[in-house]
């Protein structure tokens, strides 16, 4: 079965989205993904400029203005729905785990 689009997200534009949740230039993303994950997830200039292109033209994210040669982004009400969607799934992910790893029973 073919995947829908945008079905699962993974870690780099998971934490791209979640960036844009505030205003944020590229570079300031990259910082701010590293920042909040303690160093853990590190995206590159090209994986980011290239989710940037891809999230514009979806409709999940919106350039706000060019200022001192910066591109300035934040979600769209779009981009917010497949985030908080992601966030849902991984959410129930860590539920099975839990599950399965502490012994606790199924609902």
């Amino acid at each position: 079965m073919a995947r829908k689009k945008l079905d699962t997200l993974t870690e780099p534009m998971y934490y791209v989205l979640l960036s844009l949740v505030e205003e944020r230039h590229g570079y300031g993303v990259m910082q701010y993904a590293s920042q909040l994950t303690g160093g853990r997830v590190a995206i590159g200039a090209g994986t980011l400029y290239a989710l940037l292109d891809r999230f514009e033209r979806d409709g999940l994210i919106i350039r706000t203005r060019l200022e001192d040669n910066r591109k300035y982004y934040r979600l769209t009400a779009d981009g917010r729905k497949v985030l908080e969607e992601e966030f849902d799934r991984l959410r129930r992910q860590v539920a099975d785990g839990e599950c399965v790893l502490k012994g606790r029973r199924m609902p």
